[in-house]
């Protein structure tokens, strides 16, 4: 059954190379049972979703349509071999580390839901690579390399909130009629800009993605 390998959660780190800054890229598994609820706007919100966590920068991290990141623990693996490096739970600081869950096809706007604390997350957008996480891994060309790859991670909003401890089961339920895949998303943003068109299928798809979208087919 899917569930969740570990919670990582985030204490303030410099960024390599420019020690004035703090970020909260740097995320460790932790034991304890986390309580995750809708952070706000990303903008003068609370950040994260899990009350315990550290967001850096909010111009463009944390918020509601960012709350929570989840990666598969089998995608870490891959690319484990590809770097020929370990990659711990957490090393893409990632919120919840997974396993048993195909990350990369979630559909856009499925829930999933976590554990008996009755939490429920929805699958909102892929993670887009920026320079604090290329230079956290300081593997050289690595935006492009993760972009070419297109296994991002999802990130999920908080519907209902609620508690969550590694080891949780994931159910997944509200399957969307549409195809648009995290995947999907990802590659169109990125690689792909001819399947633009088809993000504006998926309704929980946050509106600046869908905005940005409608800009580019323009």
């Amino acid at each position: 059954m899917p569930q969740i390998l570990t919670v990582n959660v985030a204490r303030p780190h410099p960024i390599p190379g420019d020690t004035s800054t703090m970020t909260g890229i740097v995320k460790m598994p932790t034991p304890d049972t986390v309580a995750v609820r809708a952070p706000g706007p990303m903008h003068g919100g609370a950040g994260s979703g899990l009350v315990s966590d550290f967001i850096g920068n909010q111009q463009v991290h944390g918020g509601d349509d960012q709350a929570v990141y989840a990666y598969a623990r089998e995608d870490l693996d891959t690319w484990q071999t590809i770097l020929n490096r370990p990659l711990d739970n957490g090393a893409f600081g990632e919120n919840i580390t997974t396993a048993g869950l195909d990350v990369t096809h979630a559909l856009i706007g499925e829930q999933w839901h976590l554990g008996t604390g009755g939490l429920i997350l929805e699958v909102a957008a892929p993670r887009i690579p920026c320079r604090t996480f290329a230079a956290w891994l300081a593997e050289r060309g690595w935006i492009k390399t993760f972009s070419d790859a297109a296994i991002p991670g999802a990130y999920l909003r908080v519907l209902q909130p609620g508690v969550m401890r590694a080891s949780d089961a994931v159910t997944v339920s509200a399957h969307p009629s549409h195809t648009v895949t995290v995947g999907l998303v990802f590659r169109a943003l990125t690689t792909e800009p001819d399947l633009l068109p088809a993000l504006l299928e998926a309704d929980a798809l946050p509106e600046a993605v869908k905005e940005r979208a409608r800009r580019r087919i323009r």
